[in-house]
């Protein structure tokens, strides 16, 4: 027989953006507040991320070590947080959820959810890359985890497959390893990282780069071989490896979010929210990286207390809100999030990726062909795949009963 609980709130996923709502949760007085984390720890992505750049400015942290003060935090003011314990579906309309861990399945009723529940990397069958089916293959994360929380041993040669701040952090572990980085193969012009070109310089010291180059196929049988490598211009070449680590192209963690019917916008494929992070489903919020991907470990933490600080006007009687006005981008922009907008809400900051570089870019936003607002991002280049800001100033232009916000570059 399948137990009944039920709690104040409950959120999903211990991640950053899980552990910081449940925090301010908790310590603001808002009754049970528990957390549910399929894995065996919580802490969320930078439990595997041995390298720094966590915190903040005045205090940087290794991963691990953010992980932990994000996970003291909650349990310090007096959240509970259940490893082990998946939230597999949505039992009935509302915030209820079907659930199980080590004492078996349950049903868990909640007056809020907050989903946090991340996001990942495409493994190589999402990206379509043929070959054989050998050992050796891995994403960042699954690499991440098996040096450093399992200690196991990786090959002796490496081809990384993208070259962005994500893909040199496969590097690192790598080094730590003791395996050879053979190439780093990517399919655009050129490298992009966010980090200091100095620290990117460090990283590349010695490794090819091999740009405008796909992965054409894995070969060998039993472990890998070596991946055959297709170059702008058609010619392939075969480069000798036993480990290939496919870097980037991360999506939301969405499952459970479309399993409960809620909205998900196209650009970012993570359930639609309008500033207040509200979902379409009555009671269900969301936040982090399922949201889009991928940002900052701190972007998400963030969230997750803009999160709980709706989640605690809802607990104190404030209506749900109205789905609000989609807002959508056109190319080369990717997304924008938040994608609703509520006219008489508060004003929110929205973030943006581009697909390709944008020089001393103007952001246009218009809705039924009116020219809402105009702003100029910086005089510099914004490249690809990198944050570009917009700020909220022309919500209270938008007309609840028109069309679709659209957002342009010029």
């Amino acid at each position: 027989m399948t137990a009944t609980r039920r709690v104040d709130v409950l959120v999903v996923g211990a991640g950053p953006a899980g552990l910081a709502a449940a925090a301010r949760l908790a310590v603001a007085g808002a009754g049970r507040v528990e957390v549910l984390e399929r894995e065996a720890s919580p802490g969320g992505v930078p439990r595997h991320c041995a390298h720094g750049g966590f915190g903040t400015w005045t205090r940087p942290l290794t991963g691990p070590r953010y992980a932990r003060l994000l996970t003291e935090a909650a349990e310090r003011t007096g959240a509970t947080v259940r490893t082990r314990t998946t939230a597999l579906d949505w039992a009935t309309e509302g915030p209820v959820l079907h659930a199980v861990g080590p004492g078996g399945p349950e049903i868990i009723e909640a007056r809020a959810v907050v989903l946090a529940t991340g996001a990942r990397e495409r493994p190589r069958p999402a990206r379509l890359v043929p070959g054989t089916r050998p050992a050796g293959v891995y994403t960042t994360g699954e690499l991440q985890q098996s040096v450093h929380l399992f200690g196991q041993r990786i090959g002796s040669r490496a081809v990384v497959v993208g070259a962005e701040d994500v893909s040199y952090a496969a590097v690192g572990t790598l080094r730590t390893a003791g395996t050879e980085v053979v190439a780093l193969v990517t399919e655009h012009p050129r490298a992009r990282t966010g980090r200091a070109r100095a620290e990117a310089a460090r990283l590349l010291h010695g490794i090819p780069l091999l740009t405008g180059t796909t992965v054409a196929e894995l070969l060998g049988h039993g472990r890998l071989s070596g991946v055959r490598v297709r170059h702008r211009d058609g010619r392939t070449a075969v480069l000798p490896c036993d480990t290939v680590v496919f870097t980037g192209d991360f999506v939301p963690d969405h499952e459970l979010a479309r399993r409960g019917g809620l909205t998900l916008d196209p650009g970012t494929r993570g359930p639609a929210v309008g500033g207040s992070l509200h979902t379409s489903r009555p009671g269900v919020l969301a936040a982090g990286n399922v949201l889009h991907a991928v940002e900052p470990a701190g972007t998400a933490a963030r969230e997750g207390a803009r999160a709980a600080g709706a989640v605690l006007d809802l607990l104190a009687g404030a209506p749900w809100p109205d789905p609000g006005v989609p807002v959508t981008v056109e190319a080369p922009l990717r997304w924008i999030a938040p994608n609703r907008v509520t006219p008489g809400a508060r004003p929110t900051r929205h973030v943006l990726r581009t697909g390709t570089a944008l020089t001393r870019p103007v952001l246009l936003v218009h809705q039924d062909g009116r020219l809402l607002h105009r702003e100029r991002r910086g005089p510099g280049t914004v490249p690809p795949h990198r944050p570009l800001a917009l700020t909220g100033h022309w919500h209270d232009r938008v007309d609840p009963e028109g069309g679709e916000v659209r957002v342009s570059t010029a």
